[in-house]
């Protein structure tokens, strides 16, 4: 998959894929205008929507209800170099959900690819390319 990423004003970057534009933004102690979540926000967020992709997923084969379903991602950081040490999902079930489906529903959101992905990180290559004829 290839993304373009142009920085369309002030400290907002964007990512453009297939018909998708993903905006992203600084708060405003960041140089930013919070118009749009961080990158950072961004990436947290793809983990518990992706869970929830699994879970709905899970729920739609088996016919049953995702009426009163929700995850809760709760993030914890290390106070002294801020970097993720910790993801929590709880899965909110309401109290008809089949409780023999419980431990399934959780092996179906531990399916999550960017989970996966986390658990064996990609090499990255970054580079810089000149591109167009000098002015």
């Amino acid at each position: 998959m290839e993304m373009i990423i142009d920085f369309p004003g002030g400290a907002r970057v964007d990512a453009h894929f297939g018909p998708y534009t993903v905006k992203t933004d600084q708060p405003p102690m960041g140089g930013g205008a919070g118009s749009a979540p961080t990158p950072f926000a961004l990436f947290l967020a793809s983990l518990g929507t992706c869970a929830g992709i699994y879970v709905l997923g899970f729920c739609r084969q088996r016919g049953l209800p995702t009426d009163g379903i929700r995850l809760i991602q709760r993030v914890r950081s290390n106070p002294m170099t801020g970097m993720v040490e910790e993801v929590e999902l709880e899965i909110q079930v309401p109290p008809t959900f089949p409780q023999k489906y419980y431990e399934a529903l959780v092996r179906s959101a531990e399916q999550c690819a960017v989970k996966k992905h986390l658990e064996r990180p990609p090499r990255f290559n970054v580079h810089t390319e000149v591109v167009g004829q000098p002015a």
